[in-house]
């Protein structure tokens, strides 16, 4: 068997169970990993069901143009239908959108067009604006608009719907998913509600967003709406795909715990994530107490880690924001047992250095004259040049002597000290706040990263 185009391969993807990140819940938690559909993402489906139903439609005719404004899921969608049937695509995004998204639409021959996130929908800056603009200006263009366009919902109503109803053999209590354009949430909640009334839909929001105040009041407040950096869901609009009777509880997750367990997913599960996947599983959490054994939780994972390599997965971006606890040389010197450090001055010979080595279980130890470090010996060393000369007991420790370890400031990132150690160097020193000397080896090193 065979597919004559790979548009047919969207849908059906794997429900995949999660096992050390929902440690502490007890339900049975289920991903429905979106990921497998062939632009790794849910929005494939919605891509192509929008592009079809605009063709039956005649809104979308032969060498058309399709124009969305998209956080770049949708338009790869909406780029696969295109490529197999022959449109173009030119695409409006936000600055906040991540490097890689941008880039892979464009890899797929998309135009794309970047535009301030921070201003107000109905700015003429904004990509919702940008991009309707653009579809009034275009000949022979289609503008799909995911947010108003209820093909979005139908989608998964037909569809991702069905398909976790099956996979679950009606077992489903709960369904938990990030509310964006509110399609996806939508279109499956009302299927599995008309299945099943008493299940549960929760919807996860971010700060920033005014979703979860209008669920509760019908208020679209200004006052909840600021800048977010968690991508793919959120909104300060609220889209015509909203049915919010269909969602039982909004519960708000913030862009650190968001970005951190989406990490976490990714180290434990496997499962190679996007940004909104930490949303997902952390509200998720956040609502364990009202799980039981017996409830069948599914939670969507929309998108594929890939999205999100130069920002959520990229050490020195998480720190830029606080968000990644790093060790450094200084959280090393604090862990270890008291003490002063050994060391010798140059003038002694090298029996007395081997001795007092011996005596205090090292392997290496600074050379120093006048308070100052001049030079090194380590075990390695030593052994070496005696094997060659068993007469050197007796030399002086500065005939023999290494050069002295590098010193490097107490706030080094561990891994970063990790790339100085080698042959060569064995041990670095630092000083603390008192200016008390520190040597740091690779057993030092060794025992951090393993805490």
């Amino acid at each position: 068997m065979f597919y004559n185009h790979i548009i047919e391969t969207i849908g059906n993807t794997p429900l995949v169970k999660l096992n050390k990140v929902t440690k502490g819940v007890k339900a049975t938690v289920l991903a429905k990993l979106e990921t497998f559909n062939p632009g790794n993402s849910i929005k494939d489906r919605i891509g192509l069901k929008m592009v079809e139903e605009a063709e039956k439609r005649g809104d979308l005719k032969l060498g058309g143009t399709i124009i969305e404004g998209t956080s770049g899921n949708t338009g790869m969608g909406l780029a696969l239908a295109a490529i197999a049937k022959g449109y173009r695509c030119i695409f409006t995004t936000t600055d906040k959108q991540s490097k890689e998204k941008a880039d892979i639409l464009k890899a797929v021959g998309a135009e794309v067009i970047v535009c301030p996130t921070n201003v107000e929908p109905e700015d003429p800056r904004s990509y919702y604006s940008v991009s309707k603009r653009l579809s009034e200006e275009t000949p022979n263009s289609w503008y799909p608009n995911q947010y108003d366009n209820l093909d979005n919902r139908q989608t998964h109503y037909d569809t991702t719907g069905p398909e976790i109803w099956n996979q679950t053999s009606g077992r489903i209590t709960h369904f938990v998913c990030g509310a964006g354009t509110g399609g996806t949430i939508t279109g499956i909640g009302r299927f599995l509600k008309e299945k099943n009334s008493s299940i549960k839909v929760w919807a996860i929001d971010t700060y920033g967003s005014a979703l979860k105040k209008y669920h509760e009041t019908g208020i679209l407040d200004p006052n909840e709406i600021y800048p977010y950096i968690t991508e793919g869901i959120g909104e300060d609009i609220i889209p015509k795909n909203y049915d919010f009777t269909v969602i039982d509880h909004f519960e708000k997750v913030t862009d650190r715990d968001a970005a951190l367990m989406a990490r976490e997913i990714t180290r434990k599960e496997g499962i190679f994530v996007g940004y909104s996947c930490g949303s997902a599983v952390q509200g998720l959490l956040q609502l364990k107490d009202q799980l039981t054994e017996s409830d069948v939780v599914v939670v969507i994972f929309p998108d594929h880690g890939s999205r999100y390599v130069g920002k959520v997965y990229n050490d020195e971006w998480m720190r830029d924001r606080g968000w990644l606890q790093v060790k450094t040389v200084r959280d090393i010197v604090e862990s270890k047992a008291g003490g002063q450090i050994v060391t010798i001055h140059q003038d002694k010979n090298v029996a007395e250095a081997v001795a007092l080595m011996t005596a205090n279980d090292i392997d290496q130890m600074p050379v120093m004259e006048n308070g100052k470090m001049v030079g090194s010996l380590s075990e390695t060393g030593l052994l070496s040049k005696l094997m060659n000369d068993h007469g050197l007991k007796g030399y002086a420790v500065k005939e023999v002597m290494e050069k002295p370890f590098p010193i490097v400031p107490a706030e080094t990132i561990i891994e970063k000290l990790s790339t100085m150690m080698n042959k060569e160097v064995p041990a670095v020193i630092t000083h603390d706040g008192l200016n008390n000397m520190h040597i740091i080896t690779k057993s030092d090193i060794i025992r951090a990263l393993s805490k």
